[in-house]
């Protein structure tokens, strides 16, 4: 397989990297980095999640965001929905596109979302079916794709048995998460080729945390079985609250400077992708944890 000649970036900071935060994140803030990432390029945006406030704060007001932006004609502004009462707030604030969360390991799934991964899935199947009804895409997540803090190492084909299963709910688009960020190249391989037994490529998305500093090289090593989605997070934001030592998800910054480096298209604009960067990590009075951005600042 050649490496593809263009990728596709979900941008998933202003959800996933700013659900973590100890500090509240202001509405106008959270408007202000998605507003940057759309001016920047991004076809991605992940914008908030339809979650109970008690269990993530961070995402409380994410209609008020959603009403906020200035969404950009082409550009995706998906939303987390893990359940009916979830969906149906994304459906009355007009999100287009919406995420549910699996994960292949059973611990995971119990410490997680307090049910088993078949429980979650039996969970999912009505929201996705009153999603594709409403004309809204629906994008699976698989969670510990490469190890669990929990349970160690994860195979392959359970990683495959869940994505198939999203899949045939109806999912678009399967996004595999290395949640922990233990995994290293040839064991990125094994999965993805385990899942394309099943799937064609064009559906999967790369998720790759960098706790171990080996999200880049993840990322390349799936690059090379055809993947030509990667998740990451504007100025490496965010990480997993039930995996202890989870560092963040791999920057965007990171991955674009590597992509265009190698001549593949992601119609993103880097300086503009550092200035959100910028923005938000002065928000938040934290360094910017992508290398390129403190490279180039």
């Amino acid at each position: 397989m050649t490496i593809p000649p263009a990728v596709k970036i979900v941008e998933v900071g202003p959800r996933d990297g700013l659900q973590n935060e100890a500090s509240p994140v202001s509405v106008q803030t959270k408007i202000g980095l998605i507003d940057r990432l759309t001016a920047a390029g991004l076809p991605v945006i992940e914008s908030g999640s339809f979650v109970s406030p008690k269990w993530v704060p961070q995402m409380a007001a994410s209609a008020e965001v959603l009403a906020g932006i200035g969404q950009k004609p082409g550009v995706v502004y998906p939303v987390l929905t893990p359940n009916m009462q979830g969906l149906e707030a994304a459906l009355a604030a007009g999100a287009l596109e919406v995420a549910v969360f699996g994960a292949a390991s059973e611990s995971f799934s119990q410490k997680n979302i307090n049910c088993s991964i078949d429980e979650s899935l039996d969970r999912f199947a009505p929201v996705i079916t009153r999603a594709r009804d409403q004309g809204v895409k629906v994008r699976g997540y698989v969670s510990c794709v490469l190890g669990c803090p929990y349970e160690g190492d994860i195979t392959p084909a359970a990683v495959a048995g869940v994505a198939r299963k999203l899949a045939a709910m109806g999912c678009y688009e399967i996004s595999l998460g290395d949640t922990v960020g233990v995994g290293t190249p040839l064991k990125a391989q094994a999965m993805i080729d385990a899942v394309t037994a099943h799937l064609p490529v064009t559906m999967l998305a790369a998720h790759f945390h960098d706790t171990y500093g080996q999200a880049l090289a993840n990322i390349l090593a799936v690059l090379e079985r055809g993947v030509a989605v990667v998740d990451s997070s504007v100025a490496g934001l965010g990480g997993c609250p039930y995996a202890k030592g989870a560092a963040g998800n791999v920057a965007s910054e990171d991955v674009v400077y590597m992509l265009h480096g190698m001549g593949i298209h992601t119609g993103v604009d880097l300086g503009k992708l550092i200035e959100a960067g910028t923005f938000i990590c002065d928000r938040l009075g934290r360094p910017n944890g992508s290398k390129v951005a403190r490279a180039l600042n």
